[in-house]
């Protein structure tokens, strides 16, 4: 059997074999540190179910998945490892790579297929920095049966999930997240672990099924609302749902109906006042 893929000197082999770099579009940067593989993939809960990973790289995160799981289900956007990832991952025969963006995929149809034929499924992942956000709204917004989220991320976003309200990290992630998920930090990375070298250092969170989620009608115009009175941190919650409403009048009555002040920002609402302010919001539009 070959070195882990996550050492010094199995990466450096797997790059000079295909002459490969890691390509800055897709925020591509390598773990070579086998030992933090090996805590994602152990602490994903990937053990005796389906885990699926978003930007395999070179297979670093996914050897340790597949000696873990039952099976591996890989997106990459990046066509040029499609021969990196059939040599490096040739001993594995229960892992599936896509090679699609996942920002595209139908994640529900993949994760309902994986559940019904391996009873759990989870995401694991490095996610590129540039991308983070979106991808995780996409696995949020999918509602789909996860049983755990375990993600690496530039440290400064994970900061987001477990900011408290009034924080300078509080944000809309913040309050979508925590509808389904309770947020656990996993370990700090130093970015000195990575080929190449990021400017910033990272951290490692698991989003985990809260056992009572918030029940909240219209969850997609929720979230669509909570984003938009987030657009521009500098701006008064006023201004930003206003500007999503499309009307100064009725932003202003059902900020005042919900209890929130015209000048509150979005960072110092809680989570009630944004589930109160959707109610009224609905109510508002349905007699109009």
């Amino acid at each position: 059997m070959n070195k882990p893929i996550a050492t010094v000197a199995r990466t450096n082999e797997i790059l000079k074999r295909f002459d490969l770099n890691a390509k800055k579009t897709f925020g591509q940067n390598f773990i070579i540190e086998p030992r933090i593989v090996e805590k994602i993939a152990e602490s994903s809960q990937c053990q005796d179910g389906a885990a699926i990973e978003i930007g395999p790289g070179i297979g670093a995160l996914t050897e340790q998945l597949a000696l873990r799981a039952k099976h591996v289900t890989c997106y990459e956007i990046d066509e040029r490892l499609k021969d990196v990832l059939s040599y490096s991952l040739e001993e594995y025969d229960n892992v599936e790579i896509i090679f699609e963006d996942f920002l595209n995929c139908d994640l529900k149809t993949k994760v309902n297929e994986l559940k019904e034929k391996y009873g759990k499924v989870v995401i694991a992942a490095n996610l590129p920095y540039y991308i983070t956000t979106a991808l995780l709204f996409k696995i949020f917004e999918a509602k789909v049966p996860l049983d755990a989220i375990t993600v690496m991320m530039q440290k400064e976003v994970a900061d987001r999930f477990t900011a408290k309200v009034s924080t300078k990290d509080y944000n809309a992630l913040s309050i979508i997240s925590s509808v389904y998920y309770d947020c656990v930090p996993v370990m700090k990375i130093p970015r000195t672990i990575f080929n190449p070298k990021p400017n910033v250092d990272s951290a490692v969170i698991q989003f985990r099924v809260k056992e009572q989620p918030l029940h909240i009608e219209d969850e997609q115009g929720f979230f669509e609302m909570v984003k938009a009175c987030f657009k521009q941190r500098r701006k008064t919650i006023y201004n930003n749902y206003r500007e999503y409403l499309k009307d100064s009048e009725l932003a202003q009555s059902i900020l005042k109906e919900a209890g929130i002040e015209l000048s509150a920002r979005a960072e110092t609402c809680t989570m009630e006042d944004f589930i109160r302010l959707k109610g009224v919001q609905d109510e508002k539009k349905s007699v109009r």
